[in-house]
């Protein structure tokens, strides 16, 4: 099939669902099922470049409504304690241009602090410790205060914070602490601004003690790692898992969409319950997963968060783990404007 001919025949249905979802007004307590990606270009400040439209374009013409950013604050400061507070205009002006991008496309802005002063889930650790130090959280403030400055008076149709990236597995207590003095420093200058929090224990485990902050949280779409980061350089001794398939025994464990659902969607409902609106942050499958492995086990998920009405984005669009250039090897891929289209994948992501 010709792509212009599918595009003519299925995009009006699709992406008129996807953007009423985001003209629904969003609530900390009923997000609105988002679907999207994660975006990388600030993701590692030594390889940060600018956004590009055309991600845009092209999530726009596929149906898609949401983006997440998850960014270091390296691109446009400094790991240094003593520089800070300060910030590069120029690096800031490209998360402008994004903000306006989303604008046009009809696609939700979700603004990510991956690397956060004081805090990162990857290496290298902080010069200070947001979980300890004053100075950090302070800092970590000064940062969200600037972007709540910058932002104040745009839609919360179009734009949101999520706090930090995938806290580790610290007491409740010291997690608490910080979301509550950054959310703090977002609200004194927009009291609006939707917020999102990550789950703790690297955004797997609801926080029930920040219910009551009107904020919305984020969990995460990975298990088991045995499918999600089969082979992945990053996680020890995935190299020496067997090949995956879904479902899946691992020792005295059957993982399948009921193991699924009881241990990643239920303790979820129950916050839910509590008024706390959930979406997906980041899930997917890495490059060496299995390609029909990780399109079965993927669908069981994206089942699941449709029958839970939880929105998700994919990480990522473009890369390992993405629907562009993931550099898997038993894929047929589809040439899509010089990049290359993992059409099954797209497919599926589509229809739910």
């Amino acid at each position: 099939m010709q792509r212009r001919t599918f595009f003519s025949t299925s995009i009006g249905v699709v992406s008129w669902v996807a953007f009423e979802t985001a003209e629904a007004a969003p609530r900390p307590s009923k997000l609105p099922r988002w679907r999207g990606f994660n975006l990388l270009e600030k993701f590692n400040p030594n390889q940060a470049q600018p956004y590009s439209e055309r991600d845009f374009e092209w999530m726009h013409q596929w149906g898609f409504d949401f983006v997440r950013l998850p960014m270091s604050y390296w691109c446009w400061s400094k790991p240094d304690p003593q520089q800070w507070l300060v910030m590069d205009e120029m690096q800031l002006k490209e998360i402008d241009q994004v903000v306006e991008w989303g604008k046009t496309y009809k696609i939700h802005v979700n603004l990510n602090m991956h690397r956060i002063p004081g805090y990162c889930v990857n290496p290298p650790a902080e010069p200070l410790n947001l979980w300890k130090d004053e100075r950090a959280l302070e800092a970590a403030c000064h940062h969200w205060r600037a972007f709540a400055t910058r932002y104040k008076g745009i839609s919360n149709k179009r734009l949101s914070f999520d706090l930090l990236n995938e806290p580790p597995d610290i007491p409740e207590a010291d997690y608490e602490r910080v979301v509550r003095a950054l959310v703090k420093a977002i609200r004194d200058v927009d009291a609006q601004r939707l917020i999102i929090a990550d789950g703790l224990r690297w955004g797997t485990t609801p926080v029930h003690s920040i219910a009551d902050l009107n904020v919305g949280q984020s969990t995460r779409g990975y298990n088991p790692m045995q499918v999600s980061h089969y082979r992945a350089s990053w996680v020890k001794a995935s190299e020496q898992w067997p090949t995956p398939d879904w479902p899946l025994k691992i020792g005295e464990t059957d993982w399948n969409k009921d193991l699924l659902k009881k241990k990643y969607i239920a303790p979820w409902k129950e916050l839910e319950r509590k008024g706390v609106g959930i979406h997906v942050g980041e899930w997917g499958a890495f490059q060496h997963t299995p390609h029909t492995t990780a399109l079965k086990w993927m669908e069981d998920n994206l089942q699941l968060w449709k029958e839970a009405g939880w929105g998700w984005s994919l990480w990522n669009l473009r890369g390992s783990f993405g629907v562009l250039d993931s550099g898997r090897k038993d894929v047929v891929y589809e040439d899509w404007q010089g990049s290359k289209l993992d059409r099954k994948m797209l497919e599926l992501l589509r229809r739910y």
